[in-house]
């Protein structure tokens, strides 16, 4: 039988990987963060000090990286080369260089392949930003989450403390500008996807909301705005 396929989409802060997590852990599938595929490929760039506007200095960094994916029960590692790289690739640079890089078409073919190779061996939910436009366009259920941008910048500041919360906001916004404006699958809710808006939600109710979703209705070809305002 063909494994079966969630897409989680959305821009930063939307609770997309909560969410994902927890989605996963209901139904006791795979859980895939593919942004970490390309916030290791930000990681490789920096720790080589290339140009990575050098088509050719890029591609041979890609052509030399090697990442596997390990799932431990609830968490999700890493590996390049072997070496857990999960800790170091959560930092705001390595955020805004992933954002930038995730619009080179040869990082994108790159990781296209990696990703949609999971997904030919077992059921799992794939959280990103193009999972349900362009990576598996037939997913069988498709959702897109969103929030006010300040309400996501909350939710980062609380998650890494450290940096200021206006310079949070401010990062964000630029990232959704990169991520939203680039030629190469942009940042978008697929046309039949399940659009939630998280801003007014717990992490909670919007679980429900798409377990609902799952269990009980067959996704529908028109795009479904829900706005729940109950925590």
């Amino acid at each position: 039988m063909k494994p079966k396929i969630i897409t989680i989409d959305g821009p930063a802060g939307s609770g997309k990987t909560t969410v994902s997590k927890l989605v996963a852990r209901q139904l006791g599938w795979v859980y895939v963060d593919t942004g970490a595929l390309y916030r290791g490929v930000a990681l490789g760039v920096k720790a080589a000090n290339i140009d990575y506007e050098n088509p050719g200095a890029l591609q041979s960094l890609l052509d030399s990286l090697s990442f596997t994916i390990v799932t431990q029960g609830k968490s999700m590692q890493l590996l390049s080369s072997g070496c857990d790289i999960t800790d170091k690739i959560r930092t705001p640079e390595i955020s805004m260089l992933a954002s930038t890089l995730s619009a080179k078409p040869g990082v994108r073919a790159a990781l296209l392949g990696m990703q949609r190779a999971i997904a030919v061996e077992k059921n799992a939910v794939f959280e990103g930003r193009d999972m349900g436009t362009v990576v598996f366009p037939d997913a069988d259920y498709k959702f897109f989450l969103l929030a006010d941008l300040k309400t996501r910048a909350m939710r980062r500041f609380k998650e890494t403390p450290g940096q200021p919360l206006d310079e949070v906001e401010q990062d964000m916004a630029k990232r959704d500008k990169n991520d939203s404006e680039r030629e190469v699958a942009p940042l978008k809710p697929a046309d039949d996807a399940i659009i939630i808006d998280s801003t007014a939600l717990t992490i909670e109710a919007v679980v429900a909301r798409i377990m609902n979703k799952i269990n009980h209705e067959t996704p529908r070809p028109e795009q479904v705005i829900c706005h729940i305002h109950d925590k």
